[in-house]
């Protein structure tokens, strides 16, 4: 795994994805995203203590439907007048190692070679660099301000066709949009609500390095 040049990278607007997914019915995903935002990630010299700084401009929700998008950005969800941003501060960056199960195998074989007991003193199995994350932090909706935790995936790092150093990553996280105040709802006639509380942000996107 190649990590990015320590310095400062920013959101590329032209490769980026900002989604998210709730449920509606009970039954169905309904898929949606925010088309602008901002982010401002720092490499450290030491990668885990690189951060993150985010911005979303609410007001640029889009889930394919008017009707629906004009509700969401009502006082009833994200109330767009009086809060206009979403916000992501990273607090902590923790990596996520794999075992590597190639490596254990051999070990396995090699220790039954010499008659001993398998596994009586193997140890734990190696561990590799996975490019997997968990970028802790707190995301503000509402000016209500929660820790929410993002699965990070690195993608890799490359020099684009501009001579520009970019790096790659997509992010996951879930999170109860009731902790943020986002309270409205329809109980259904069969039991369950409308709208799910449940929501998965889903990131894809590029960072390109400043000068």
């Amino acid at each position: 795994m190649t990590i990015p040049a320590a310095g400062t990278y920013e959101l590329d607007q032209a490769h980026k994805r900002i989604g998210f997914v709730g449920r509606h019915m009970m039954v169905s995903p309904v898929r949606g995203e925010f088309t602008e935002g901002a982010a401002r990630i720092v490499v450290d010299e030491d990668p885990l203590r690189s951060s993150v700084a985010a911005t979303i401009r609410s007001s640029s929700i889009v889930t394919g439907h008017d009707d629906r998008d004009v509700h969401l950005k009502s006082p009833d969800f994200l109330d767009v007048e009086r809060f206009p941003t979403l916000e992501y501060r990273s607090t902590g960056l923790v990596p996520q190692d794999e075992v590597d199960p190639i490596f254990f195998w051999a070990r396995l074989r090699g220790n039954n070679r010499l008659g001993r007991r398998v596994g009586s003193d193997l140890g734990a199995p190696p561990a590799r660099a996975s490019g997997r994350f968990v970028l802790k932090g707190d995301l503000t909706i509402k000016d209500i301000t929660r820790p929410v935790d993002l699965q990070v995936e690195f993608g890799g790092t490359r020099t684009d066709l501009s001579g520009q150093e970019i790096f790659g990553f997509t992010a996951s996280a879930e999170f109860d949009r009731e902790d943020y105040g986002l309270l409205w709802n329809v109980a259904l006639e069969g039991g369950g609500v409308l709208v799910g509380k449940s929501v998965r942000i889903e990131i894809a996107a590029e960072a390109i390095r400043q000068s």
